[in-house]
């Protein structure tokens, strides 16, 4: 027997187990026709629940874990494959209606009643996709008997890793790429993770197997129904994937929404509860679909996409991989980055250019994806930012050059990346690193470029070097080897001594409405010294700044001073 806690725990698991793995679902999306991406879209509609579950008390019964996932997923359900997985589901919540906990058999049940709702939600089922994992996997269970849920469950496993395994001998498309049924693979990760909670394990943990900055697999690079010789953009005639929910009236007949979705349209999977109608439909005129649906009810959660874009994006990403997969197998020698392809998923990246090990490891550790090696004396050349982009696999990537003579090769790489780039035009690490910091993943692209280089403008930067030959300035002599103190790109005083010019420009930088003030001290520093520097700043800066020392081991700077 199991519990409602046990259930509710397997739900999660089984949710956090497709979201870490989605990217190698999606690439695997080949039928039966570019609809998003399966794995996102199946990980989304389980995630949808995830949510929910987690407030409930460890006391629920079966019944109540069962409902609460069905009823959460039916209006997060995404895409053809979302939909079908909920309807999954949707048969645990009426197997196990009313029922404190579950045997064996109420879990062949549920297993059996999933099927079948999703059987008759789609008018014309295709065998060789989820439907068949799902269906053999439930007709296995229900015949061999088992009494114990955890042994049922390897029962599960096996027949529909065995179905799965079998999906390319029931659908051409799938053998002539060379993969099984992405839908089929994703209900067999969820089910994997459902089972290790059924076995007494724990919950899979969410997030561990897709840290942000994974490249996708080349694995079936070159493969799928977005290469050239399995399929063609003018192959798609309905090419507007829409989905909504539908608020239902009172009499709303899903069934005559369904018919009407099925006269105009294809890949129609609709299904309902008490209050919603959950419709996906290929059409040519979603206007048409609406406009219909509205007299069953007043319409919410909105998704339409155009396919004619997403088979175009997902070709080019096609030939992205099989360029990631080349340049896996033979590395530019004179190059450390490694071209990758875009990820879907990914929205945003970052490239940084700074100098010293300690840099790199603070714009690392603030999300930067690629940092490559510069700054003053030695700025990077535009291929050597381009193949940094290139790495990064993301679809929008921001880069930092940090350095004003470094901020025009940074935008002919722009011009040449095969990605939207942005350049924030920062002319110090300090702007930098503030502005890594205000990034909002939430916000978008446009706001993010203002917001980031609002806040880097209002950072101060003071440099303490030393001048490399005799000079003037400004009416000033300078003699070579003398310590310069500059305060945003200006000299404004020199000294012997590089303790003093360190603690006086960070005083004279620091204002009444100043908050921090941030030492960088460089590899010629020793940490002792860069300590003492940094107490004495604390000292004569007011009580109300807080003052923090980085090792960056930047060259050509003794220390860096940001003052915000």
């Amino acid at each position: 027997m199991i519990s409602g806690k046990i259930l509710r725990d397997a739900i999660i698991s089984g949710a956090n187990n497709i979201n870490n793995q989605r990217s190698r679902v999606d690439e695997l999306n080949v039928f039966p026709v570019p609809d998003g991406d399966t794995g996102t879209n199946m990980g989304m509609t389980v995630g949808s629940a995830v949510r929910e579950l987690q407030a409930m008390d460890d006391s629920c019964t079966v019944g109540e874990a069962a409902k609460t996932a069905a009823s959460a997923m039916l209006r997060g359900a995404r895409g053809n494959s979302g939909v079908i997985t909920s309807l999954l589901f949707r048969g645990f919540s009426k197997a196990l209606e009313g029922k404190k906990e579950a045997d064996a058999a109420d879990i062949v049940a549920a297993l059996k009643k999933g099927v079948e709702g999703a059987y008759k939600a789609v008018m014309k089922p295709t065998e060789g996709t989820i439907l068949t994992v799902a269906r053999v996997a439930s007709e296995e269970a229900a015949a061999y008997g088992k009494e114990d849920v955890a042994e049922l469950w390897d029962v599960v496993m096996t027949a529909g890793q065995k179905a799965l395994e079998d999906t390319p001998n029931l659908l051409p498309v799938l053998k002539k790429a060379g993969v099984v049924d992405a839908g089929g693979q994703g209900i067999m990760i969820i089910f994997e993770g459902m089972g290790k909670v059924f076995h007494g394990e724990d919950i899979v943990v969410g997030g561990e197997a897709v840290p942000n900055k994974a490249k996708l697999s080349t694995a079936n690079a070159g493969k799928g129904v977005f290469t050239d010789d399995l399929m063609k953009v003018e192959d798609i005639k309905n090419g507007y994937c829409t989905q909504f929910l539908i608020n239902k009236n009172e009499g709303a007949s899903a069934a005559k929404m369904r018919a009407f979705a099925e006269s105009n349209g294809d890949s129609v999977v609709c299904i309902e509860d008490d209050d919603v109608i959950n419709l996906h439909v290929h059409t040519a005129d979603p206007g048409k679909i609406l406009s219909e649906a509205i007299k069953y009810g007043y319409l919410t959660n909105f998704k339409i996409e155009n396919m004619h874009e997403q088979f175009l994006a997902r070709q080019k990403q096609g030939k992205s991989l099989e360029k990631q997969a080349s340049a896996e197998k033979k590395p530019d020698p004179a190059s450390e980055f490694v071209y990758a392809a875009v990820d879907p998923s990914r929205d945003y990246g970052f490239v940084a250019v700074a100098a010293g090990e300690g840099l790199k490891a603070v714009f690392t550790d603030l999300a930067a994806d690629a940092v490559v090696s510069g700054g003053q004396t030695m700025n990077p050349a535009t291929e050597d930012i381009l193949a940094a982009i290139q790495s990064v696999p993301a679809k929008t990537v921001f880069v930092l050059p940090n350095n004003k003579n470094i901020i025009m090769a940074a935008e002919q790489a722009q011009k040449l990346a095969d990605r939207q780039v942005v350049v924030l035009p920062t002319r110090t690490v300090p702007m930098g690193i503030t502005a890594l910091l205000n990034f909002d993943p939430s916000a978008t692209v446009e706001a993010n470029t203002i917001n980031m280089m609002s806040a880097a403008d209002k950072v101060s930067t003071g440099l303490i070097t030393y001048a490399a030959r005799d000079s003037e300035y400004d009416g000033k002599r300078i003699r070579k080897g003398e310590i310069m103190a500059l305060e945003n790109g200006k000299i404004v005083f020199t000294s012997n001594d590089i303790t003093k010019a360190t603690y006086r420009l960070a005083r004279s930088m620091c204002k009444k409405d100043s908050s921090f003030v941030t030492i960088i001290s460089g590899c010629d520093v020793s940490d002792e010294d860069a300590e003492k520097v940094t107490e004495i700043v604390k000292a004569k800066c007011p009580n109300h700044v807080e003052v923090s020392h980085i090792r960056g081991g930047q060259p050509v700077y003794y220390y860096m001073i940001s003052v915000e």
